[in-house]
């Protein structure tokens, strides 16, 4: 099935030296870029993470420190890797809790502030989960069938993402809804975004959400649930802790905006 877009939809993967988003690295980004004409531009890059890459990852992705010793920094990267994203929507597999807040972080690491509040997101991963939960190797099977080569290469799993995602249109079509508990999908980004969604995040890390009133809390520690800007005004030292914590650039970047509206009503 071509997608139905009015803007260009990109899926991506990662490999990075381990999970950790404010001390691991990317050492591999792989994007297949689908354009609302049904063109479709894709492209594997390798980078130097700049640090060792843990046996434990390598056992995972099987790539080693000298594959990629030659290979550019992301700093040096940085700002054509977010050209391939600008005026793009972004999809991919477990993206929106991985790859996204992932990637948003080398960018800003490297000076290379990518807005993307008005794109929107569409995770695969969710959409299964919903209706078949499994993994990517076991998706492939149970839409493509086949089973998934070179599974963990970011290049063979973006590909296999895509494939999945388009064979699931097929799938859960309105002509199948009561099969599904009367869930289906539709050709139009909306309807994959409300699948994908599961938190209202202001932060990509989820440190932040917006509760019932669309207002921005906590959601971690011992002020969960509580508004961030009374917080702040109430405990102004909470923010600085926050600040000089192992808080992700984009937490700080979405705490500091709140602070400065809190200060404002000082």
């Amino acid at each position: 099935m071509q997608l139905n877009l009015k803007n260009p939809l990109v899926f991506f993967d990662l490999e990075t030296t381990g999970t950790n988003i404010t001390t691991d690295r990317i050492i591999e980004l792989a994007y297949v870029k689908v354009f609302p004409n049904g063109e479709v531009e894709e492209k594997d890059i390798f980078v130097n993470p700049g640090m060792p890459i843990p046996p434990a990852s390598t056992a995972v992705h099987h790539i080693t420190d000298e594959m990629v010793a030659d290979k550019p920094l992301f700093k040096d990267v940085a700002r054509n890797i977010a050209k391939v994203f600008e005026g793009c929507d972004i999809a991919g597999f477990n993206s929106n809790r991985f790859d996204v807040p992932f990637l948003i972080e080398e960018l800003l690491r490297a000076g290379v502030n990518l807005d993307i509040s008005k794109r929107k997101f569409v995770d695969v991963q969710t959409i299964y989960h919903i209706m078949e939960p499994r993994t990517l190797k076991a998706a492939y099977k149970f839409y493509c069938g086949a089973p998934l080569v070179d599974a963990h290469s970011a290049l063979a799993d973006t590909r296999a993402t895509y494939e999945v995602f388009k064979a699931q249109l097929d799938r859960y079509t309105e002509a199948a809804k009561d099969e599904y508990e009367g869930k289906y999908l539709t050709n139009d980004i909306d309807s994959w975004v409300s699948f994908s969604t599961q938190n209202r995040n202001v932060d990509f890390a989820g440190r932040i959400i917006l509760n019932e009133h669309d207002v921005p809390v906590f959601n971690f520690g011992k002020y969960k649930g509580r508004s961030v800007e009374e917080i702040f005004q109430l405990e102004p030292s909470y923010y600085s802790w926050m600040m000089q914590g192992d808080f992700p650039l984009n937490t700080k970047n979405v705490i500091t905006e709140i602070y400065t509206r809190a200060r404002r009503r000082f």
